[in-house]
Formats: C-alpha cells, structure tokens, sequence
C-alpha cells in the first residue's frame, strides 16, 4: 500500500502559542510527528511514502533528505492553500500506474491493489488501532474508502461524519454538530482509485477542502464507511502536546 503525508501547513496555532520548531518536527512520545509518521507506515506495509512540505520549511527538508527507510520516498515542496490541494499535488505517486516522479529522493513503483492511505501531519492514534484500520481496508472489496473518525471531540473546527448507525456507511458531512451526531473526522483517509479518479474532477468543481473532497465523493456515489479510533488527537496547540504524550503514555 502507499502512503501520503500531508505537511504542508504553517502550524500559525502553535506559532501563536510560542511553539518555535516546525510542526513536522514537534516531538511526541519521543519521535518527531514526520518520523513517526513514517515509522508507524513502514510497520503497516508502506510500500512507497510521499509527502509534501512547504517552501519556506527548509528545517523539515533537510530532516527528510537525512531519513534512510527501505521504501521510496517521495517528496514534493510546494506552498498550497490548503490539505485538499497538497494532496493533488501528490497524486501523481498515488496513482496505481509507475510513475517516474523526477525527484531527488527516489521513485515510485506498483502498487498491488491501488490503495493508499493518506494523512495530515499531525494525528496522534494508538498505534494498534492504526494497524487494524489499514487490516481492515486491505480485506475490503466493498468500499471505495474507509474513512478514520473518532468521538473524541477536541476541535476548534471539526468535521462532523454523518453516518448510519449500524452499518457506519458515511451519507454525508456537516461543520455544525447536530442531534445524534457520533464521529468526527480523524485526518486519517484510505481510498482506492475510483476515489483518487475523482480528485482533479473536484478541483475543477471548486472545491477547495479535503472536507469538501469527501462530501463530493459521497455525492458522486461512491461507497464511504467510517471506521472509528478511540481517540484521535491534533496537535494544533502547545496543549495538545500534553494530550498526546498521556494517550501514548497508556
């Protein structure tokens, strides 16, 4: 399976909060954000990892050229607006096609099945509850993505998951909680191509969020499941560092 990382945003929360070091390299559980990252993917099967940082992170890039990993890896240094568009520009590696990618630090191969996983760089999980995800998509013929959702709520913004109760089919999203409402969106996506397929086709449309792309794809008619971590933490503040190191602590 590949994987995609998506660490390209200035991290202006934790700035604000006096958080100096780039959010790729934020340390928690004694391993940077990135590192682990790439860590827990090789663990999972990674048979290529692509990432995308931004121009002016010159600290996290050459954190990156220093990685020695026994897969490809991918990189792409961009400055995008936001996460749906840092994963178009990715897409090129996730394609199930090779792709000779012209970058410094490796090249694409096949992909058995066509799917990938992707996340933003900054969700805290447990570990086994990761693995379990990425066991379950493998063994899905059924759904076009199976997103990662949790009912821990800690979120300036979240995404709410509108879903069935039974069967955690995904019928839409909301940025309003509303009555019912269980799951929220972890930042952890595992599609296959029919999802990807329609990616540019979304850009085109406007849209301009990864919250945006999912409910497209939901519209589209693609079948989407939720599959639900304990606890999914963000490091968007200096607090959230606290957080994340007691739920790995467990």
């Amino acid at each position: 399976m590949k994987y995609g990382l998506i660490a390209a945003g200035q991290g202006s929360r934790l700035v604000a909060d006096g958080i100096t070091t780039p959010k790729p390299l934020i340390q928690v559980g004694g391993e940077t954000l990135l590192g682990r990252l790439c860590r827990i993917f090789c663990e999972n099967g990674a048979e290529s990892i692509s990432v995308i940082i931004n121009e002016e992170m010159r600290e996290v890039y050459d954190y990156i050229m220093k990685i020695k990993l026994p897969i490809p890896l991918n990189l792409v240094v961009k400055s995008t607006p936001d996460s749906f568009h840092s994963f178009c520009e990715l897409m090129p590696f996730l394609q199930e096609k090779k792709v000779d990618t012209g970058v410094e630090y490796g090249k694409d191969g096949l992909d058995s099945n066509g799917k990938f996983c992707l996340t933003t760089i900054d969700p805290i999980f447990q570990e086994k509850e990761f693995a379990s995800y990425i066991r379950r998509f493998q063994e899905d013929d059924e759904h076009d993505a199976l997103m990662g959702v949790t009912d821990y709520i800690d979120d300036e913004k979240p995404l709410y998951v509108k879903t069935d109760a039974e069967t955690l089919q995904i019928t839409g999203y909301a940025n309003e909680s509303y009555e019912g409402c269980r799951f929220i969106s972890g930042g952890i996506y595992c599609m296959n191509q029919q999802a990807l397929a329609l990616l540019l086709e979304a850009k085109e449309a406007g849209v301009q969020r990864m919250r945006g792309f999912q409910q497209y794809l939901v519209d589209a008619g693609l079948k989407l499941q939720a599959w639900a971590f304990s606890k999914v933490i963000d490091i968007d503040h200096a607090a959230d560092i606290e957080v994340a190191e007691r739920l790995l602590a467990k």
